[in-house]
């Protein structure tokens, strides 16, 4: 019987951090490992070309990615792992749902509106990012995508599409369900009311950084004026940040971690709290030091499972294809 089926992508645009770990791959290694699922996951590199970018910075953007991925436990044979644009179906795919999508529906996707505002002059690539997402998602038949809280409008597009595709020319597609990130989202370390982003570099913890600079950001990390450790989100932002990091990689549970800090300073516990990240990075740095020394083995496993996924790509569009009327 075959497995449902998980798609999830990442952006390349920089390096990876531990909100990206945390928030997405930590959570797709352990689909992927569960054997319950036929999992896709895939670089999207044509998502990433919607803003400004370096032609020269954007390959090894890509690769790095890669093997920061391969490194966090994204394994090519269990999973199937592959560059976005290497398989054309993905963009063949997204035309056919242009046809059938509004242009109002778009318009109303808050992060479109959210650049807008923010002064961004928007290209029909960032406008119409949420329909190739659809395309990604459903190019395998994808039943289940893990997403954050602020890709589930996205989601529900897709969901829209597919609707609106098997009323019009029959069924082929199931409305894809969303996996939420089992923790709330990690928080820059020096402004816990914005999102941990490379945008933000000293408030953000990648996983590349060395022990020392993961001391010295720690250390540097915004708390409050309060004494004691608690973990509310939304009177503590800032003391909660760092117990949910705690938390999620020292595998204790948050109450119990709340309880083992209760009497100690913050200078303290942010001593506690980089030992934990710096232990709990050093395989993944270590895996990832052995993968980057070989670049022609990261390509040649892109390689293979783009050649997997268009199998099924292939099969899609056929189906596709002939509901529409296209030869």
């Amino acid at each position: 019987m075959p497995k449902p089926v998980i798609v999830s992508g990442l952006k390349p645009t920089g390096e990876l951090h531990i909100g990206n770990y945390l928030g997405m791959l930590k959570q797709a290694a352990e689909l992927q490992n569960s054997g319950k699922y036929d999992c896709f996951y895939f670089i999207a590199d044509y998502h990433s070309l919607t803003v400004k970018y370096k032609p020269e910075e954007k390959k090894r953007e890509i690769l790095n990615m890669a093997v920061d991925i391969l490194a966090a436990g994204i394994d090519s044979e269990k999973s199937t792992f592959f560059l976005q644009s290497a398989v054309p179906e993905h963009a063949n795919l997204a035309w056919i749902f242009n046809t059938i999508t509004s242009v109002g529906e778009l318009e109303r996707m808050v992060e479109y509106k959210e650049k807008i505002s923010g002064g961004e002059t928007p290209n029909v690539g960032l406008f119409d990012y949420p329909v190739l997402m659809a395309a990604d998602i459903l190019l395998y038949k994808g039943e289940f995508v893990p997403a954050g809280e602020d890709q589930l409008q996205h989601l529900e597009l897709t969901r829209t599409i597919v609707r609106t595709f098997n009323k019009r020319f029959g069924k082929i597609f199931k409305e894809p369900r969303g996996i939420l990130a089992k923790i709330p989202r990690v928080m820059s370390l020096d402004d816990p009311t914005k999102k941990m982003s490379k945008t933000l570099p000293k408030g953000c913890l990648y996983l590349s950084d060395s022990p020392q600079i993961i001391r010295r950001k720690i250390q540097s990390a915004v708390t409050d004026s309060y004494k004691n450790i608690v973990y509310d989100f939304e009177k503590r932002p800032a003391i909660s940040n760092l117990i949910l990091i705690y938390s999620e990689f020292s595998g204790i549970p948050i109450p119990d971690a709340v309880e083992k800090f209760k009497s100690a300073n913050y200078a303290d516990f942010k001593k506690d709290l980089a030992e934990v990240v710096i232990k709990a990075l050093k395989p993944i740095q270590e895996k990832r030091e052995k993968i980057a020394a070989d670049e022609d083995k990261v390509l040649k496993i892109l390689s293979k499972g783009a050649k997997k996924a268009e199998v099924v790509a292939r099969q899609t569009m056929d189906q596709v294809k002939e509901k529409v009327g296209l030869l």
